[in-house]
């Protein structure tokens, strides 16, 4: 006798290629599916099934929307200033500290050479375009990248080709993090943080 059975084992298989998920996080999941009603299972797999055909991507801002144009140009939204990060989670993180009101722009990803994205596999002629062609003007875009290589080949990439507009172009500040202790940071942090000092208000 085979244990755990050939079905459990290939939902197991299945569940645990989610990242974060290993296998014993997997079982634990496919047990609990196990014991609930089969209403629960059925609900849960008519949700991925949906969200795998019907999700889709704002036409403007390529967010992760119900239809191909989301609320990106909504008058809540502070129509001047565009914040361009790498993908959808970016955007959830920022809009979770309530600081920011303005447009977004999602890259798709990152330029990464040794991974073989270049500039023509992200969502850049979209960006300029909105940037070049958008009512009212764009007056500031924010770079919100990570704070890695590949992050600061993108973000001189877009600076480049975004100066010929004549629009504002900042990055998020880079620093040691509330709460941390400046023996324990990194001396490339540190120094850039020494770097981009400000005025202590």
């Amino acid at each position: 006798m085979n244990f755990p059975p050939k079905l459990v084992d290939n939902a197991i298989e299945e569940i645990s290629k989610l990242p974060g998920i290993g296998k014993k996080t997997a079982l634990r999941l496919v047990l609990h599916l196990l014991k609930q009603d089969k209403t629960t299972t059925a609900d849960l797999s008519e949700a991925l099934k949906r969200l795998r055909e019907e999700t889709q991507y704002c036409g403007t801002c390529h967010i992760i929307s119900d239809t191909t144009d989301c609320t990106c140009r909504t008058i809540k939204r502070e129509l001047t200033t565009i914040c361009v990060v790498q993908d959808t989670p970016d955007v959830i993180a920022i809009e979770n500290t309530a600081q920011y009101r303005g447009l977004y722009h999602v890259l798709g990803g990152i330029i990464s050479p040794i991974e073989g994205i270049g500039p023509d596999e992200l969502n850049i002629d979209t960006l300029i375009n909105r940037v070049k062609d958008s009512e009212p003007k764009i007056e500031e875009v924010i770079l919100a990248l990570n704070p890695t290589m590949e992050g600061d080949t993108t973000a001189f990439y877009l600076t480049k080709k975004l100066k010929e507009f004549g629009v504002k172009i900042t990055s998020i500040a880079r620093g040691i993090p509330i709460g941390g202790e400046l023996e324990y940071a990194d001396e490339v942090t540190l120094g850039r943080s020494i770097m981009t000092r400000t005025n202590y208000e």
